[in-house]
């Protein structure tokens, strides 16, 4: 895990050097058909990516863009009209059972199907209309790590292909260095303040969300720390009745415009005596964790989950786990 982790920035310098032509073709594709909307498909980790993938559309496009309940497809059979619809399918494997029907079901309604995969033999970039190949090479790790950070890199530069948005196509291009600084920051000062937690909140906000329903998870599948993701908004409206003293709370506040409400929410769980990590960019004087500097807002994320992702590796090893093999796990899971 930790290996391919420390791998990401290589491998998402590499995806956007082989993948260049095809994001320009697939933003000619876009702008051309204008999808209305678009539905995400996806489980786990790739649930998550797809959810960056989906802010970042929502916000640059003013279209919906939202994550299918797969059961409507596997269970109900549910007659689509997806006329103007981008299906976008996400999946390291892309052999899962139900993604694969839920695509197959989509485009059978008139959705435009986009599969983002790390394996173009997969059955799920067989039945797509357009593939992009992660290029994350091979994962040995149960627990995702560069896959992920490959989906979330390829989802933003096919938004900047898409609006030909200059400053994040820039960013894009250096996103590659400020992945390799975040590897070189120090989170172990998380390591010691969760190794006897069974516990946590995780919160995000913004494009900053996905990564804290990442993070949850992999506290999850690494540690066997039952942790539960919310919003920086979602968690005042009930689940923050839980923090109290001493309960562990991880906020994950990238830069960009729900900062600000994060590190005072960050203020607040410390004034009730709650064990906050609070992580952020150097700027923000209050942060117990760096998060390294992002060469656009929308690709700080991507800075937060790699410094993350060596943490939760030697977390999992502090509490006496295999990162590398988690119990109960399997690396393709099969569902209907």
């Amino acid at each position: 895990m930790r290996d391919e982790a420390l791998s990401a920035p290589q491998r998402i310098a590499e995806q956007a050097r082989v993948n260049r032509d095809t994001m320009v073709q697939l933003g000619d594709v876009l702008r051309h058909q204008t999808p209305h909307g678009a539905i995400t498909v996806a489980r786990g980790s790739s649930d998550h990516a797809a959810g960056y993938f989906a802010r970042l559309m929502m916000q640059m496009t003013g279209r919906p863009c939202t994550s299918l309940p797969l059961s409507l497809c596997t269970l109900d059979d549910t007659a689509w009209q997806l006329d103007n619809t981008l299906s976008l399918a996400v999946s390291q494997s892309g052999r899962s059972f139900d993604l694969v029907e839920a695509q197959k079901a989509l485009k059978g309604g008139g959705a435009l199907a986009l599969a983002m995969v790390n394996a173009v033999d997969s059955p799920l970039a067989q039945g797509a209309d357009h593939v992009i190949d992660l290029q994350a090479g091979e994962e040995k790790s149960v627990a995702a790590t560069k896959s992920f950070m490959a989906t979330l890199s390829a989802s933003a530069s096919l938004m900047a292909h898409w609006r030909q948005d200059k400053p994040l196509l820039e960013g894009l291009a250096a996103l590659p260095e400020a992945l390799s600084q975040a590897c070189d920051l120090e989170w172990a000062q998380g390591v010691e303040a969760l190794k006897d937690v069974d516990r946590l909140f995780v919160i995000g906000r913004g494009a900053g969300l996905p990564i804290a329903q990442e993070a949850a998870l992999k506290f999850k599948e690494t540690c066997v720390i039952q942790a539960e993701a919310f919003s920086g908004a979602e968690v005042q409206h009930g689940p923050m009745a839980l923090v109290g003293r001493d309960y562990p709370v991880l906020i994950l506040a990238t830069r960009g415009s729900a900062q600000k409400g994060l590190v005072e929410l960050a203020e607040t769980f410390r004034q009730r005596g709650a064990r906050v990590l609070l992580a952020a960019d150097a700027a923000v004087a209050s942060r117990d964790l760096t998060i390294a500097d992002a060469p656009h807002d929308a690709l700080a994320p991507l800075c937060a989950i790699q410094s993350f992702y060596l943490m939760i590796e030697a977390l999992s090893r502090a509490t006496g786990h295999d990162p590398d093999r988690p119990e109960f796990l399997n690396k393709v899971t099969q569902t209907r």
